[in-house]
């Protein structure tokens, strides 16, 4: 899945995500970044580079496995497949919102 399908993807989670108030980046490394700003109404999301609440970096294709629900995020982090810098209590909150 190209980091374009992976931004959708993530668009319309964040935007069922009501309340939540941060700024989340997904580093998928060479395959690109994701920023979603959801302190603002629709939540905003981009591909550029910006500074976050919380950042998830993984590989696109263990993004795309967690969004499929074809990988728990909480495996994946103690695989090392995931690795998270910044409030781990946002990042948890993010871990229901993510899973299909």
């Amino acid at each position: 899945m190209t980091i374009d399908a992976l931004t959708d993807r993530i668009r319309q989670k964040m935007s069922l995500a009501h309340g939540l108030q941060a700024r989340v980046k997904f580093d998928c490394g060479d395959d690109g970044i994701i920023f979603a700003d959801t302190t603002q109404s629709p939540p905003v999301l981009s591909n550029e580079d910006s500074e976050a609440d919380v950042t998830f970096v993984c590989s696109a294709a263990t993004l795309e496995k967690i969004m499929d629900g074809n990988q728990d995020p909480t495996m994946a982090f103690m695989m090392g497949k995931l690795k998270v810098k910044g409030s781990m209590g946002l990042a948890m909150k993010l871990n229901s919102i993510l899973e299909d």
